[in-house]
């Protein structure tokens, strides 16, 4: 079955049948770049609120555009406590939302609560919306709940030490993985010279414990990466919601490797170019 007909529900379902579902974030506040991630082949999309240029208007075109490309659409909004984030996202149609920096098992009920429609949840109903525009409303609300994906970010020394009671939560579809905040947050970038703390005990032991809370309560376990060259060994652990990098990451690999292309082109025909200094190769 086409990614772009699964309900939420079936979507979840696969993913904690082992099947991957693999992913890009969205930085740039651009629908247009948006549509055409969406008809790239990913499973989803997320348009990143948190650390992107995004306002209301902006999201709109973004998760339209991505509907438009049939990919699953992610937001990730301010926090557990973002209320207003989480409702105007999926209110604007998107699939679920990514809520970052969970520490404690309250904060994760809060989240799921402002996800979920009563009385599993304290989220607001109105009509119409764009959420309810192919269902109607009857047709979305009364199976929202089921079909709505709540993730949670896990990113924080917090976060792992109560990792039992959030994985616990009901209504946690996927405990999502930042490993770079998660190695900030436990110290390990003071610890460790780059990049060595993303394969040191400390993490190897965090990641280990997310995973078999995660197991324990049929929790799908996500991360985000950065390309694709630990993406096997994710999967290997059970991580089937996977984001190799964000839009802005891609732009920058492909424009780099371009550059090192006409660098080499350049040199076999004796002329003397090479790419203006930046720091960001």
């Amino acid at each position: 079955m086409s990614d772009a007909i699964l309900s939420g529900a079936a979507f979840k379902s696969e993913l904690r049948a082992g099947n991957p579902k693999m992913g890009l974030f969205l930085n740039a506040h651009s629908a247009t770049v948006a549509e055409q991630l969406a008809h790239s082949g990913y499973d989803w999309l997320l348009v990143d609120t948190q650390h992107g240029p995004m306002n209301r208007e902006s999201l709109s075109s973004m998760l339209a555009a991505i509907s438009n490309g049939g990919a699953k659409s992610m937001v990730r909004v301010g926090g557990f406590d973002d209320r207003a984030g989480i409702q105007q996202a999926l209110d604007l149609g998107a699939d679920g939302v990514l809520v970052p920096y969970i520490n404690t098992a309250e904060e994760a009920r809060q989240a799921v609560s402002c996800a979920r429609y009563p009385t599993a949840g304290t989220r607001s109903v109105y009509f119409p919306q764009r959420s309810t525009n192919k269902a109607g409303l009857l047709g979305y609300v009364g199976n929202a709940n089921a079909n709505v994906i709540v993730a949670l970010q896990v990113e924080t020394a917090s976060c792992i030490e109560n990792m039992a009671q959030i994985a616990a939560v009901p209504g946690v579809d996927i405990l999502f993985l930042g490993q770079n905040d998660l190695c900030m947050s436990m110290g390990l970038y003071e610890k460790y010279e780059f990049p060595h703390m993303y394969t040191s005990p400390e993490l190897q032991a965090a990641t280990d414990k997310l995973a078999a809370e995660a197991r324990k309560n049929d929790v799908i376990l996500g991360l985000f990466l950065f390309g694709t060259s630990r993406v096997g060994e994710f999967l290997e652990k059970g991580f089937t919601f996977i984001s190799i990098g964000n839009d802005l990451h891609h732009v920058l690999t492909q424009s780099g490797a371009y550059v090192k292309d006409l660098e080499s082109i350049a040199r076999d025909k004796g002329k003397s170019w090479t790419r203006r200094p930046t720091a960001l190769f």
